[in-house]
Formats: C-alpha cells, sequence, structure tokens
C-alpha cells in the first residue's frame, strides 16, 4: 500500500512540475517564424543591429538579417536559444536542392559555427548578397 501511496505523490508532483513548466512557458522550442522574432533575435546576438529586411526559415529554425549599413547576419537555433554571426568577407553562400526544394546554405567561413541550410524565399537574392560581401570595396 506504502508504494502506491508514494507512486501516486511522485505522479501528482511531476504533474505539478510540468503544469508549472508549461504556465511559465519554459523550454520548449524557439522559432524565428517572423521578421519580430528574427529581429529580436538579431538585436540579442549583436546589440544595436537594427535589420532593415529578413528572412526566416520556413521551419522557424534560422533566419537571415540586413542592417542598414548592408551587413548580414545569418541566425540559427542553438539548443533552446539562438546565436548568430555578422557575415564577413570569408562568408559564402549557395543554392541546394534538398528533397526536391530549394534551400540556401550559408558559410559564415567560421568552422566552429557550422554552416546553415535555410528554407526562405528569394534564397537566390539572399546568396548573391552574402557572395558580394567577399567583393574588394574601393572608397
Amino acid at each position: 500500500m506504502d508504494l502506491i501511496v508514494q507512486t501516486s505523490a511522485s505522479l501528482v508532483a511531476i504533474l505539478a512540475l510540468a503544469g508549472l513548466a508549461w504556465w511559465l512557458r519554459l523550454g520548449g522550442t524557439p522559432r524565428l517564424d517572423s521578421a519580430e522574432a528574427a529581429a529580436r533575435a538579431a538585436g540579442e546576438v549583436e546589440d544595436g543591429f537594427a535589420p532593415v529586411a529578413t528572412a526566416c526559415d520556413a521551419g522557424g529554425a534560422g533566419a537571415l538579417a540586413r542592417d542598414k549599413e548592408g551587413r548580414i547576419m545569418v541566425i540559427k537555433r542553438h539548443g533552446n536559444r539562438f546565436a548568430g554571426r555578422v557575415l564577413g568577407p570569408g562568408a559564402a553562400a549557395r543554392l541546394a536542392r534538398t528533397a526536391g526544394a530549394g534551400h540556401l546554405v550559408v558559410d559564415p567561413g567560421e568552422p566552429r559555427f557550422g554552416e546553415v541550410t535555410l528554407d526562405i524565399p528569394d534564397a537566390a537574392a539572399w546568396a548573391e548578397a552574402i557572395n558580394r560581401l567577399g567583393e574588394r570595396q574601393d572608397a
């Protein structure tokens, strides 16, 4: 009988903690599913980064953001947060076909950060903009 009481009490405690976590909106998988969410994540990655254009991955796992200075940031999910990099001259992008769909593969030029694959609208235009970052610019 003691085992049944202990098991029942443990089950009630587990359900209470799960309910509290749900009520506090803890855990879960964050998504970049809007321009506002991408702008918020970009601002968290680099203070003061204010995007004027964004493109969010169809699955919400990442995004691209461009500011008024023409800098481009790639953002990806990292655990239950987002990580991002402002792309520099070493960055490259290419279009890839995966399971019949067109995707943009962004290589920020940092092996530790890794490539980011995004299913975004206007992938070709974003790839061209990213690849132009490496061009020499004269004053």
